[in-house]
C-alpha cells in the first residue's frame, strides 16, 4: 500500500509540473505546433538520466523513494523518459536488436493504435 501512495503522491506533482510546463512553453512559444510536449519529453528525460546514474552511482535511496521519483513524478511528467531509459538500459546492455525493436514497436504500434482507437470511436459515433 505504501508503494500505491507513493506513486500517486509521485504522479499528482509530475501530472502538474507537466501540465504547468506545457502551458508556459506554449505561452512564451505560441502557435500550434506541441513545443511544449517535446520541452516536457527532452527535459523529463534528461532529468531521468541525471537521477538513475546519481541513484545507481552514488546516492543510495529506498524502494519507496525511487519508485515516487521515477514511477510517480518522471513518468507522470512524461512517459517518454521512461521509455528512453528502457532504450538506454538495452542498449548499454549490447541488446541492439531488443532496442530497436522496443523503439519501433513503441513509436509505430502506438501512433498505429491510437490510430485504430480514433477509427473505432468513430465508428461507434457515427
Amino acid at each position: 500500500m505504501k508503494i500505491l501512495v507513493m506513486v500517486a503522491i509521485g504522479g499528482a506533482i509530475g501530472a502538474v509540473a507537466r501540465q504547468q510546463s506545457n502551458q508556459l512553453i506554449m505561452r512564451i512559444w505560441g502557435g500550434e505546433f506541441p513545443i511544449g510536449t517535446i520541452f516536457v519529453n527532452i527535459f523529463g528525460s534528461f532529468i531521468m538520466g541525471l537521477l538513475f546514474e546519481l541513484f545507481t552511482s552514488k546516492i543510495t535511496i529506498s524502494y519507496e523513494w525511487r519508485t515516487l521519483i521515477f514511477t510517480g513524478v518522471l513518468a507522470s511528467f512524461t512517459t517518454f523518459s521512461s521509455f528512453a531509459l528502457d532504450v538506454a538500459l538495452l542498449t548499454e546492455r549490447n541488446e541492439y536488436f531488443s532496442a530497436a525493436i522496443y523503439i519501433g514497436g513503441s513509436v509505430i504500434l502506438s501512433i498505429g493504435f491510437l490510430f485504430l482507437g480514433l477509427w473505432a470511436m468513430r465508428g461507434v459515433l457515427s
